[in-house]
């Protein structure tokens, strides 16, 4: 799977991560898993890491229609760490389409320091906690 997460129920936070080519399919699929997945709640907060892709495969329309799609409630907290100008413009666009539906929680950031702090968690997550990113049939 190209795009992974956990989630800690106590901590009330959905950790996400992306890794090499990063599409409509993968997009969508981390976004379907995540909504069904028995522990996930709309109001936790959210530290989606998208450094590790290597190529991103997504339209402006792919953004617009993700950015329609309400998981997380309008008081979460969400915050995208990119690693290029290309990241960066797409998050920030689909930060703008979710202010535009009333969610003001989104914030990009290009150091992990600073997402960590904004959500106030002490460290980045234990790799070990993501499913081995890739595998055929890994589930979060």
């Amino acid at each position: 799977m190209p795009a992974d997460f956990f989630i800690d129920p106590k901590l009330g936070m959905v950790y996400s991560k992306a890794t090499g080519i990063f599409g409509h399919i993968e997009a969508l699929d981390h976004m379907t898993r995540l909504k069904r997945h028995p522990d996930f709640r709309p109001e936790f907060n959210q530290l989606f890491d998208f450094r590790p892709i290597t190529k991103v495969a997504l339209s402006n329309a792919d953004v617009k229609d993700f950015a329609s799609r309400t998981i997380f409630s309008a008081d979460s907290k969400r915050a995208f760490v990119v690693a290029s100008d290309l990241q960066f413009g797409l998050s920030r666009m689909f930060g703008t389409y979710r202010e535009i539906a009333g969610e003001q929680g989104i914030m990009i950031f290009r150091e992990m320091a600073e997402a960590l702090s904004w959500l106030s968690l002490s460290a980045e997550p234990d790799p070990k906690l993501f499913k081995k990113l890739g595998s055929p049939g890994s589930e979060a």
